[in-house]
């Protein structure tokens, strides 16, 4: 697919200027998504986190060496799947030196999509895993009840196939670590499942 591969790279540098909403202001950067074009299963979590925001790449900090466990234990490898964020920019509300993640809202979520919406044209996944409820809601373009739709396959708009998972961010914020050993278990099915239903 190296007309689709150079097509990416082209939105992505388009996506580096983005002014659509105000969010851009206060990040260090546009997090675009990274994957082979063609890959067969998409990941999309809500909106890059602090690291993400410095060093420019989807899921590079906690959440995404969480994400990176799972994938080995699923047997998935992370180079052939496509990793982006419903939103490209960092939401954050500086609070002494830290800056603390803030979820992003509909409007936000929805200006955003013009970018998502390519990225799912070019690399055209078999399956997309939505990682939590706000990706799922961008995709899904409903309401979403993580507990209720989670494990099924679904169908979001413009005849893509879906599953939803949590965020591996919420797994980190469990304080239980017996609560937090089930989550990610039940992270690794997901995934599980997922890399059968895009084989299917």
């Amino acid at each position: 697919m190296p007309a689709a591969a150079s097509q990416l790279k082209r939105v992505a540098r388009e996506a580096a200027s983005c002014t659509l909403c105000p969010l851009y202001r206060h990040a260090t950067q546009t997090v675009f998504g990274e994957g082979p074009a063609g890959a067969s299963i998409m990941m999309v979590g809500e909106q890059p986190g602090d690291q993400e925001d410095l060093a420019g790449h989807p899921f590079v900090g906690p959440a995404g060496q969480m994400l990176d466990r799972a994938l080995a234990e699923a047997g998935l490898d992370r180079k052939k799947a496509y990793l982006t964020n419903a939103v490209k920019h960092f939401k954050n509300e500086p609070r002494g030196k830290k800056r603390l993640h803030k979820r992003p809202n509909r409007y936000e979520v929805e200006v955003c999509r013009v970018w998502l919406q390519k990225e799912l044209d070019l690399v055209r996944p078999r399956l997309v895993l939505a990682l939590g409820v706000t990706a799922a809601v961008a995709l899904a373009g409903r309401p979403v009840v993580l507990s209720r739709e989670r494990g099924k396959v679904l169908d979001f708009p413009g005849g893509l196939r879906g599953m939803v998972t949590a965020h591996p961010s919420s797994i980190l914020r469990m304080p239980d670590p017996a609560a937090r050993h089930a989550a990610f278990a039940a992270l690794v099915k997901d995934l599980k499942a997922a890399v059968k239903q895009a084989a299917a």
